[in-house]
């Protein structure tokens, strides 16, 4: 079955969904219903799954005709705004080694790390109905409708604040011509070890006009009351989603990796993992900075300036003491990256390229070594 649905969900209702799975998309389908609120939550805990599923939706359903609120969580994941630098953002090293991908979403706003102890909630509507306020009320009036007196209250900037200090919950936004969706996270019992871990970026120097995350203390409400888990907050949210729009609507279950009832969404997340969309749409930026050089008996200043342009590096300087380092070897470096990405495999490539044509001078290769590994570890 392309869709599931809860076991509240009407027996009417139920048929009508058999009916239309076999012959209709997901669009089709929820213009069948002819209902003006729909709740969905997703099956996926793929990151770029359930972001083409919010652009899918944005795409291709009737949104002058109804509101939507998707329920979705994902794997580990940090999630960068769409015009942001990830170098700036993020320790790339850190996700690396621990697995964790890096995800560019379509709308703005700053970085957020994800975890299974963290949902998310996406608001559809028309943009003439567009009102994040609205939304981030049926958050906070859910949970307190769980904790009566919890302190949570929507900010200016559209976060949500646990006791006027913690942050749990981020928010940001996409508006098209006639439709829009808003999103925001909500952290119920995130590792925040590996949120602080990844969310320190440790490349220096960058100067760029991408937009800057603002650091915030942030708290999970499983630390505030061990009965606030994922899907108790879940249900909550998706309760007074109706009660707040006057909507009757059950929670159905939606597969985003579902071709048939979502056509194109294949494409889309594909679209989403590829480097050329995740890294290469970051906004021109340079990098200027120093880093120390050591071998058994000696250490040494050098210097790095980039720019780079699409993630791919339009120019490098790479400044190394003539006498720890052959300038022609550090020059070689700088005119073998030009053109490349700013990525540690290719930046590996042609430093084991590079190596293997250095005279035979196990002091010199050992140097030479520790210079590109120090340049790919700032990638």
């Amino acid at each position: 079955m392309i869709l599931r649905t809860f076991s509240n969900l009407c027996a009417q209702s139920q048929a009508c969904f058999r009916s239309a799975r076999a012959k209709s998309t997901l669009s089709a389908v929820i213009d069948e219903t002819g209902k003006s609120g729909f709740i969905l939550k997703s099956l996926s805990t793929d990151i770029f799954e359930n972001l083409a599923l919010e652009d899918w939706i944005h795409n291709h359903v009737d949104l002058q005709k109804r509101s939507m609120l998707l329920l979705w969580s994902n794997a580990p994941v940090v999630v960068i705004g769409r015009h942001q630098n990830p170098w700036q953002e993020c320790n790339l090293q850190v996700m690396r080694q621990n697995g964790i991908p890096l995800a560019r979403r379509r709308s703005g706003g700053g970085t957020v790390f994800h975890d299974l102890g963290n949902v998310n909630f996406t608001f559809f509507t028309s943009k003439k109905n567009y009102d994040r306020h609205r939304n981030l009320q049926v958050v906070t009036s859910a949970l307190k409708g769980l904790r009566p007196d919890m302190d949570v209250r929507a900010t200016e900037r559209f976060d949500i604040l646990l006791n006027g200090h913690h942050k749990i919950s981020g928010t940001a936004a996409k508006l098209g011509r006639t439709a829009a969706y808003h999103h925001c996270t909500l952290l119920c019992s995130a590792d925040r070890a590996l949120l602080s871990a990844v969310l320190k970026p440790t490349c220096q120097g960058i100067q760029s006009n991408a937009t800057q995350s603002v650091p915030s203390p942030v708290k999970n409400l499983l630390d505030e009351d061990p009965t606030l888990d994922c899907d108790t907050i879940m249900d909550s949210v998706a309760s007074q989603y109706n009660t707040e729009f006057g909507f009757s609507s059950p929670v159905t279950l939606v597969d985003p990796s579902d071709e048939l009832s979502l056509p194109g969404i294949q494409r889309m997340a594909r679209e989403l993992l590829a480097w050329e969309w995740t890294f290469g749409r970051t906004p021109k930026f340079s990098i200027c900075t120093t880093f120390d050089l050591k071998n058994d008996t000696s250490i040494c200043n050098a210097t790095l300036n980039m720019d780079i342009k699409n993630g791919i590096i339009e120019s490098c300087d790479i400044e190394v003491p003539s006498d720890w380092l052959p300038v022609e070897l550090s020059r070689e470096f700088s005119l073998h990256l030009i053109g490349g990405k700013l990525c540690p495999y290719e930046t590996s490539v042609i430093a084991a390229e590079l190596l293997r044509t250095i005279p035979q001078n196990k002091e010199l290769g050992r140097k030479m070594y520790n210079l590109c590994r120090r340049v790919v570890f700032m990638m």
